[in-house]
């Protein structure tokens, strides 16, 4: 196998878990915002997009302060005998906190989009809170919520600050493609790291495409 592959399908692996985290994060804390109705919504609505704004190196310190070994969660974790830091799984770590907001934001526009008539319609036929969820405003918010969906994968693909602090570079263990980028480069090997830029620029440019086609246009929406 070509030595460029291994930090792909890693990426690729990181990627996967990152998204699908967020998929069960995001769309449950998009769902309880758009429904929520007090004066502390917007300050919680702000720390969970400050992933979307802050520098990774930020975003990287915070995550060893917490899950380092001597970090409140890392000490919890390390006597459980879950090690995060230097790590794969520190780099889905990484990757879905960076790639948090972008899910919650898309899925929150989709939720709040949601006609709430119809959702009260099958309250008064009956269904359950689980059910007008799963029946009604899932369905309707799907298209939004996979259009963040699409964008954090696209982000925790080539999410690279942030997984370096906590990860690191080790070689086939830890070595995403970003960092696999960054590495080609300072070692000179051009060759490299233009078929990994390549790669993951066609792979965003193609999430990018879909991500827009599932997103609705606004002058659609004015008009239904």
């Amino acid at each position: 196998m070509h030595p460029v592959w291994t930090p792909l399908l890693l990426s690729l692996k990181v990627a996967g878990l990152a998204t699908l985290l967020n998929l069960v994060l995001g769309v449950a804390a998009a769902y309880g915002l758009s429904r929520w109705r007090s004066a502390l919504r917007d300050f919680i609505d702000s720390v969970l997009t400050l992933p979307l704004v802050l520098p990774p190196t930020v975003l990287g310190y915070y995550l060893l302060v917490l899950f380092g070994r001597r970090g409140a969660l890392g000490a919890w974790l390390e006597r459980m005998g879950i090690e995060l830091v230097f790590t794969w799984q520190g780099a889905v770590l990484a990757s879905t906190v960076v790639a948090f907001p972008l899910v919650l934001k898309s899925a929150r526009a989709a939720f709040e989009s949601v006609d709430h008539q119809m959702e009260d319609a099958a309250r008064v036929l009956g269904v359950s809170e689980a059910g007008v969820f799963f029946r009604v405003s899932l369905p309707l918010a799907m298209r939004g919520i996979m259009a963040g969906v699409l964008l954090a994968f696209a982000r925790a693909l080539g999410e690279f600050g942030a997984t370096l602090m906590v990860a690191g570079n080790l070689p086939g263990r830890t070595q995403t493609l970003s960092v696999a980028i960054y590495e080609a480069v300072q070692a000179g090997d051009d060759g490299s790291a233009t078929l990994l830029v390549v790669i993951t620029s066609i792979t965003c440019i193609v999430l990018l495409m879909v991500a827009g086609r599932l997103t609705p246009d606004r002058a659609q929406q004015q008009l239904r």
